[in-house]
């Protein structure tokens, strides 16, 4: 009986070690992607109440410009033209693959570059999960440091207000309607967490946009593009 105690005491510390190393794990990867990026994002679920965000789920809507998949707002990377940010970001997930790639960035069609992207998930780099957010923050830099005051402009618009894209059911880049209250919107929100710290960036260096074109390649192995590591976008001034 005292042995079978010992080994559920023994079994129960372990637990708790598990679970507390997980934690400082979860929130290592916040303060990493924080060290690149100088801010930090909160990696839980909040509630949004819908007449208080500035919210976002079609690229028709009024802040609908903020969505990867507007094609208003194209980027050019490497000498590679692309039509939405979408697009640019499913390319980042094969750094091997260059032919799947080329096939990414050359749809015009946002949702056909997901899908394409969805075809191949096998062949995804094995540490996008670790690198997504970060990956997503660089996109949003190109975004802004290449479409300027008419991106700004956008962002301005949002006032001070949290902005929330709202999905069907992505709860970790968006948040999604509350079943048991229709007013609420429920999500990790993480690219509107991006999108709010790229609106304050614009409106600290509007005054002098030039500041913003530059973007730096991001440090890690393999950010590349059709077999060529990815370049700075811009000069750095």
């Amino acid at each position: 009986m005292t042995l079978i105690l010992f080994e559920r005491l023994l079994l129960s510390q372990a637990s708790m070690i598990i679970t507390h190393f997980a934690g400082l794990v979860g929130r290592l990867y916040s303060l990493v992607i924080g060290g690149y990026m100088n801010f930090e994002i909160v990696q839980e679920e909040s509630n949004y109440r819908l007449n208080e965000v500035s919210v976002f789920c079609k690229v028709k809507e009024k802040f609908g410009g903020l969505s990867n998949m507007s094609n208003a707002f194209p980027v050019s990377v490497n000498g590679y033209d692309i039509a939405n940010t979408e697009a640019l970001y499913q390319a980042c997930r094969f750094p091997n693959h260059s032919e799947i790639q080329r096939e990414i960035i050359s749809l015009r069609s946002p949702m056909g570059a997901k899908m394409k992207s969805r075809r191949y998930n096998l062949n995804t780099r094995a540490d996008w999960d670790a690198h997504r957010v970060e990956i997503m923050w660089w996109c949003l830099r190109v975004k802004l440091a290449q479409n300027g005051h008419r991106l700004g402009e956008i962002l301005e618009s949002t006032g001070d207000l949290p902005i929330v894209e709202r999905s069907h059911k992505d709860r970790f880049w968006g948040a999604v309607l509350n079943k048991e209250d229709k007013s609420m919107l429920s999500g990790m929100n993480v690219l509107g967490q991006l999108l709010m710290q790229l609106r304050a960036e614009y409106n600290s260096k509007k005054e002098n946009i030039n500041v913003l074109s530059y973007v730096q390649p991001l440090e890690m192995e393999n950010f590349l593009l059709i077999g060529s590591p990815i370049l700075a976008i811009g000069t750095e001034l």
